[in-house]
């Protein structure tokens, strides 16, 4: 498969420091779709991104499907050369590690064994580079964001008790747990066009498409690789056009666009529950974790597997609680074995929730995966009770979250009002 301008970020550079000429002479041998600050985006970039897009969701790649795509692609490719200007400019270097654990998180997300994704992008005869430098794009900008905010991103103590005591005041209502895909629309002569698009990726989402993974792939906004989940809102917090929407969604429906400023949110139902009458399942666990070398290309190798296979025979002789904190030594309490108290409903991923919520007290868990090592686990107590509200850190990460998103859709409106963009 032809490189997409997503696996060219060398390219760019040297583009970028040899100045307009290279970039001419680029344009020379293929047709330009738009010019960003001087950096070329062809058509040859465009249809790979849309054949990349259509191919993750599950479309066809058809030439009605690619025509559909093409134009939102386009707008794509320049906020994301945007941002990948924005990110060499302030020297961000994204490290390998957290691009592992972002795909680690896809993986689980989506059921996907350790290295599933690259096998199933391999199979559809899509380069794995390509997910990896648009992985890459999107953590640079989140560290982007983060500089930008700088001493403003962490809420103050004031700040904490205004949100408790709004949270306060939502007991007794309905909070509904959303994930959203958000298409953009930059200019208001692309409305139409931006619509078509979601349209189209509501139709794959009908087909049985994963919205995570469609997520991942199309929505714009800053949480595209956690999947689009939104948490539990309440609707003061949510666009009205949104709200007056999911007020009438059941649990799994997949909303029609719903205009909001800046563009249009597809939006998912994935439950709903009442503030302050839910209940809440707290866990005492012991954890041991055996570290081994990076997991490399998704495949878990004899090193890993030997790690591995003794963690699980010690585990086996584990009779209770109290003989997970030896253990834990003796693979050198890399992580402590007493996490403390753990909320079953914060747990992430899905599946390990689930191994959680399943596992018999005083039982070792089945070994869990990761990139850079292996953890069993065994729960000591569950106890489940009315839900309280979040905790300080909880709240605090809830405010960071706001103040990013807020900050990404200024700063690139910014980056765009300051730029040169040309389409030909």
């Amino acid at each position: 498969m032809k490189q997409t301008s997503f696996g060219k970020a060398a390219v760019f550079v040297a583009c970028l420091a040899a100045g307009l000429g290279a970039q001419a002479a680029r344009a020379q041998t293929a047709d330009i779709a738009a010019i960003v600050n001087g950096q070329v985006i062809t058509n040859q970039d465009v249809e790979n991104r849309a054949r990349l897009l259509a191919l993750s969701s599950g479309m066809q790649v058809t030439p009605d499907v690619l025509g559909r795509l093409k134009p939102q692609v386009t707008q794509q490719l320049i906020d994301q050369t945007l941002q990948m200007q924005e990110i060499a400019k302030r020297n961000v270097v994204v490290p390998q590690s957290d691009i592992g654990t972002a795909i680690d998180h896809i993986e689980q997300g989506n059921h996907l064994p350790p290295g599933g994704l690259r096998m199933r992008m391999q199979a559809a005869g899509i380069s794995f580079a390509t997910l990896v430098a648009q992985i890459r794009t999107e953590i640079g900008w989140q560290d982007v964001l983060h500089q930008v905010l700088g001493p403003n991103l962490q809420p103050t103590k004031g700040d904490i008790e205004a949100e408790k005591t709004a949270l306060q005041a939502q007991i007794g209502t309905t909070q509904y747990h959303l994930a959203q895909i958000f298409v953009p629309v930059t200019d208001p002569s692309m409305d139409a066009t931006a619509k078509k698009f979601a349209d189209a990726v509501i139709e794959q989402l009908h087909k049985g498409a994963p919205f995570p993974v469609v997520a991942a792939q199309f929505s714009q906004a800053p949480n595209a690789l956690e999947g689009g989940d939104l948490g539990f809102l309440p609707l003061s917090q949510l666009d009205p056009n949104v709200a007056a929407t999911v007020q009438g969604m059941p649990t799994g429906a997949i909303s029609n666009p719903i205009r909001v400023p800046g563009g249009y949110n597809i939006v998912q139902m994935l439950g709903t529950h009442k503030v302050g009458s839910s209940m809440q399942t707290t866990l005492s666990i012991k954890q041991v974790f055996a570290p081994y070398p990076p997991i490399t290309n998704g495949q878990v190798g004899p090193e890993q597997a030997a790690v591995i296979t003794k963690l699980v025979a010690a585990a086996r002789k584990a009779q209770g609680c109290a003989d997970m904190d030896a253990l834990n030594a003796s693979f050198g309490n890399v992580h402590p074995t007493d996490p403390g108290p753990v909320d079953l409903a914060s747990v992430t991923p899905p599946a390990f929730q689930q191994v959680l919520a399943n596992l018999p007290i005083g039982k070792v868990s089945q070994p869990l995966v990761a990139q850079d090592g292996v953890t069993e686990v065994m729960v000591c107590a569950r106890n489940t009770a009315p839900a309280a509200l979040p905790s300080d850190d909880q709240i605090a990460n809830v405010i960071i979250e706001r103040r990013v998103e807020l900050e990404s859709q200024q700063l690139l409106d910014d980056l765009r009002h300051q730029s040169i963009i040309t389409r030909p």
